[in-house]
């Protein structure tokens, strides 16, 4: 009997333990971009995101104030795992390093359609915030340069683009630590002049942070 009680009181214990350690489910992804309203929602305690790759991770202060839309929108795919193992699929030195793709999971070579995908929803471009440029390490949503065309696609400058693109391309974050791995990532060996990386850099987490908020730059 003490074998059997004890056996149980274990049990109970291992079990105990485990319910301990189960994950936090995610949310789902969602199916078109956020209102307002939902966007001052989604963007409590969303301050900053950090992004796990296979070459290092970096942080992003995010921009909610200067461009709540896309920001929600980024904060709500990146909470829902919708960034995880998609790779980067356009990097040219000294312009930039682009990441978004979800047909990149299945598939980290060039083929037709590379770039196209999203997340089955566009919405309307945000024009960069007053004070805002093109500045190195900027994180922009990339588009068609058209309306309506933002997804689930983004950019980080690996150069000072403020005399190269027009302000098409929603501003919504910085890479604020973790320039080195920005660095690294805008030098991988690519095919040409598609840019795609020969040996695929991949995202393998983001997670979004709140933090002490260091505002917007300013002119």
């Amino acid at each position: 009997m003490r074998i059997v009680a004890g056996a149980v009181a274990l049990a109970a214990i291992l079990a105990a333990c485990s319910g301990g350690t189960e994950p936090t489910p995610r949310p789902a992804c969602p199916t078109g971009a956020p209102t307002a309203d939902q966007a001052a929602s989604i963007l409590v305690d969303a301050d900053h995101a950090v992004l796990v790759t296979n070459k290092g991770a970096l942080t992003m202060e995010l921009y909610g104030e200067a461009a709540p839309i896309a920001t929600a929108n980024f904060v709500a795919l990146a909470r829902c795992g919708y960034y995880d193992g998609i790779s980067f699929h356009r990097v040219i030195a000294g312009f930039v390093a682009q990441v978004g793709d979800p047909q990149t999971k299945a598939n980290r070579g060039d083929f037709d359609g590379l770039g196209q995908g999203g997340p089955g929803y566009r919405f309307a471009i945000e024009p960069p915030f007053e004070g805002l440029s093109y500045d190195p390490y900027v994180v922009s949503m990339a588009n068609a340069a058209a309306p309506d065309t933002n997804g689930s696609q983004f950019f980080i400058n690996l150069a000072d683009l403020d005399d190269q693109l027009d302000r098409l391309y929603t501003i919504f974050g910085m890479v604020i630590a973790g320039t080195e791995v920005v660095d690294a990532i805008g030098q991988v060996p690519t095919n040409g002049a598609r840019g795609v990386p020969l040996d695929a850099v991949i995202i393998e987490s983001i997670t979004i942070q709140a933090g002490s908020e260091e505002g917007i730059p300013q002119g």
